[in-house]
């Protein structure tokens, strides 16, 4: 009988593939380590326990510092007008079909965080074009809190968990902000309903910096990028967003999976405004300040994306996929931002901390043209280049430079300087945004944003931040000291004093 059943086992069995370790050596036993005797302590020789516990321990990369929670899904963007006398980028020809991957995030809220929490939203999509890969960076709301990247850091440090208790604290960053009244803006728009949307596919993307187009001829125009939710805008109000964290945390990535699964596949349209370089003194404040929209600023239509798959793999295409705002195309190049000129160096240089100097090898972040360079070893490389020569120039094997892939060229003038911008304008485009929401989603914000900054301890603090509020909107203000209790006649007093 005992026969038998191996007999009716065996086939089964041998049909399953061989498990093996990572150098192709099949595995005997893979239940029980190797031990010195029955009872015995277990053997070091024991290869296979080793590899096991060794890549179990090495099977988490670093965690992006800032948008670690995310999700992604595969797509394609169609370009649909004829914009070559703006930029000579490939991408942009009309009915060109690129393929692409978007990752959706949160910005300061570390991996497996809920997704109801209240936060920017990431909006990165990487462009595989026939001339490279292009990522276009950016978020669901249109600026940011800073205007300079020196400041990123401490940003991002006072927004992160407490040194002392690893807890979120209002206390810290609105220390922090109170310095930045720059930030009037960006905290104005995060703590309205729109910092807690109801899922990916019911926001807006934009590029919030500014970047260049280029034509053939090498003409220059400044253009701002805005992705728009053919799902329409969504959001949810607080209370809102805190029943869906009790019934699921993961809501903005179930519904983009799940609506994918459906053929019900998200589609943004993609818009681009247009500056000639004379057209941006313009404005009464920096046309290229992160924190300031460009209001009455005609857009144009550049095409349509559409996500259709979800990753196979969550690790190998979600979390692997790097993106930087340098990765660049021609005809696209970056503007004189100065948080987006910090953002060109630190975005690829975290990438290559989190995933290693061949980053770009792996097959979610590899172009889809060939990649000719003398770049050369370091960890995790594929590239299985091969040849004698690995420099430039070289008779023996020559590479092409062509001259007309040369960046546009910045007439300078003065001298190097560490000064703020001129034209600063803090509180205005706070005001205006205020002002332009209804009623009822005024009281959300309101209430929103007195939940943490009625947690702030420091009077001097809270009144600091009080008349940056009530310098965008006297109503504004004066409703926001009234929930928290507060003198709106000292908050008054100091908002006279301060200029936008």
């Amino acid at each position: 009988m005992a026969f038998a059943i191996a007999a009716l086992i065996s086939p089964f069995a041998s049909a399953a593939p061989q498990l093996t370790r990572d150098n192709g050596a099949p595995v005997g036993d893979n239940q029980n380590s190797q031990t010195a005797g029955q009872n015995g302590p277990t053997l070091l020789q024991d290869v296979h326990l080793l590899q096991k516990l060794q890549r179990f321990d090495r099977e988490r990369i670093p965690d992006r510092v800032v948008h670690a929670r995310g999700t992604g899904a595969h797509g394609v963007f169609v370009a649909s007008g004829d914009v070559s006398s703006l930029t000579r980028a490939k991408v942009f020809a009309k009915g060109s079909e690129t393929p692409v991957f978007v990752r959706f995030s949160t910005v300061i809220h570390g991996n497996h965080s809920p997704e109801t929490l209240r936060d920017p939203r990431g909006f990165a999509t990487k462009f595989y074009t026939s001339e490279g890969n292009w990522d276009l960076v950016g978020n669901n709301l249109p600026i940011f809190f800073i205007r300079d990247a020196v400041k990123f850091p401490d940003m991002v440090h006072s927004l992160k968990p407490a040194p002392e208790t690893n807890v979120q604290d209002p206390n810290r960053f609105f220390d922090f902000f109170s310095h930045q009244p720059e930030s009037t803006h960006m905290l104005t728009q995060v703590y309205s309903d729109l910092g807690t949307p109801k899922g990916y596919r019911f926001m807006d993307g934009n590029s919030v910096h500014a970047y260049k187009f280029v034509n053939a001829a090498g003409t220059v125009n400044y253009v701002k990028f805005h992705w728009k939710s053919l799902q329409g805008i969504q959001s949810l109000t607080g209370p809102e967003a805190s029943a869906v964290q009790g019934k699921d945390f993961n809501h903005a990535t179930n519904d983009l999976v799940d609506a994918i699964k459906r053929k019900q596949f998200p589609r943004w349209e993609l818009y681009v405004q247009v500056l000639k370089p004379s057209e941006l003194a313009r404005f009464d404040f920096d046309a290229l300040d992160s924190t300031k929209i460009w209001p009455g600023v005609p857009e144009t239509k550049l095409g349509t994306m559409t996500l259709n798959r979800n990753p196979a793999n969550i690790f190998q295409e979600t979390e692997q996929s790097a993106f930087a705002p340098s990765n660049l195309v021609p005809g696209i190049e970056p503007s004189e931002d100065k948080l987006l000129q910090g953002r060109v160096f630190s975005y690829a240089d975290t990438q290559m901390y989190r995933l290693g100097p061949n980053a770009l090898q792996l097959p979610i972040n590899q172009p889809r043209v060939a990649v000719v360079n003398h770049y050369q070893d370091g960890a995790m490389n594929a590239g299985k280049r091969t040849g004698n020569v690995n420099y430039e120039p070289s008779r023996q094997s020559p590479l092409a430079v062509d001259a007309d892939f040369k960046p546009s060229q910045l007439p300078l003038s003065g001298s190097t300087v560490q000064q703020r911008v001129t034209k600063t304008l803090n509180f205005r485009q706070a005001g205006e945004f205020y002002r332009s929401l209804p009623a009822q989603q005024q009281k959300n914000l309101v209430a929103n944003l007195a939940g943490d900054l009625g947690q702030v301890k420091d009077e001097e603090v809270r009144y600091t931040m009080l008349s940056h509020f009530y310098k965008a909107d006297a109503a504004y203000g004066t409703a926001l000291a009234a929930a928290l209790g507060d003198k709106v006649a000292q908050v008054a007093s100091r908002a006279a004093t301060l200029t936008d």
